[in-house]
């Protein structure tokens, strides 16, 4: 892979801060792209991809990465598992069924991976030679 100095790659710490991270730097590189328009979409994006490696990866180090090409903006995320990211069956939280606790206010109703199939022009995962996954969307700007 060639590295371009425009993109984005971040090794960060799987911890709850970490989609906040990455969603601060975000921003000024889609600025930079005149790509701000799907500002929103990329955030939803890269958290959610971001909290599916945390949860797979607790306290371990995770790969953030957003670049751009001639059509697509790309979000991925490395995690060090080998576990493929399931689509969990979907629910209705109610207020009674709604967890609101630190750990699981994040995690009501399975409704991450269809989201980010929803928003993306094209996403996957594919295994790293080096050990683990990159999971990843395209987004149209």
């Amino acid at each position: 892979m060639v590295a371009n100095p425009d993109h984005l790659v971040i090794s960060m710490l799987a911890s709850p801060a970490t989609a906040g991270l990455a969603r601060t730097l975000i921003r000024p590189r889609l600025d930079k792209w005149g790509d701000l328009h799907i500002l929103d979409d990329t955030f939803l994006v890269a958290s959610e991809l971001i909290n599916n490696a945390i949860q797979e990866t607790p306290g371990k180090n995770i790969c953030f990465r957003l670049s751009r090409d001639a059509i697509y903006v790309v979000v991925a995320v490395w995690d060090s598992s080998p576990a493929l990211p399931q689509t969990r069956p979907r629910t209705q939280p109610t207020l009674e069924t709604l967890d609101l606790t630190p750990q699981g206010w994040d995690d009501n109703g399975g409704w991450g991976l269809p989201l980010v199939v929803a928003l993306a022009a094209d996403c996957g995962c594919k295994p790293d030679p080096q050990g683990g996954k990159w999971v990843w969307a395209r987004l149209k700007p």
